[in-house]
């Protein structure tokens, strides 16, 4: 049974950084697209960033590009989402998602797999 479980959400201040994780377990991810989508109260559930596990090829959204990075250890089967320069509006309750493919999509509905959710607070 695929289990997606995040962590290191948090409250931090406006400028500060952040280090979210998700720990997969349940089968091999080596032909799967690992993402980050975020969903803020009232708001749509939207896409982060996506990372192809074994060639590492990446996707942005225009909102976090330059600010966040996403990045996977193959030991620990683990990724890793790196927050950087956080604002007010990046607060939201933030999932981990899978899906084999070999392309990364940005599409929610797309995605198989789906984790708890952790909670980023960014103050003003």
């Amino acid at each position: 049974q695929v289990h997606l479980a995040e962590s290191g959400g948090g409250l931090v201040q406006t400028g500060g950084s952040l280090r979210l994780s998700c720990a997969a377990s349940g089968r091999t991810f080596s032909q799967h697209v690992m993402a980050w989508f975020r969903q803020a109260p009232g708001k749509e559930r939207e896409f982060v960033a996506g990372i192809v596990w074994t060639a590492g090829n990446t996707l942005y959204a225009d909102s976090v590009k330059g600010r966040f990075t996403i990045t996977r250890d193959n030991d620990r089967n683990t990724v890793y989402l790196q927050m950087n320069s956080l604002k007010p509006e990046d607060t939201a309750l933030y999932y981990c998602a899978a899906v084999k493919r070999s392309i990364a999509t940005e599409f929610p509905k797309e995605y198989d797999y789906w984790g708890q959710g952790t909670q980023v607070t960014v103050s003003s």
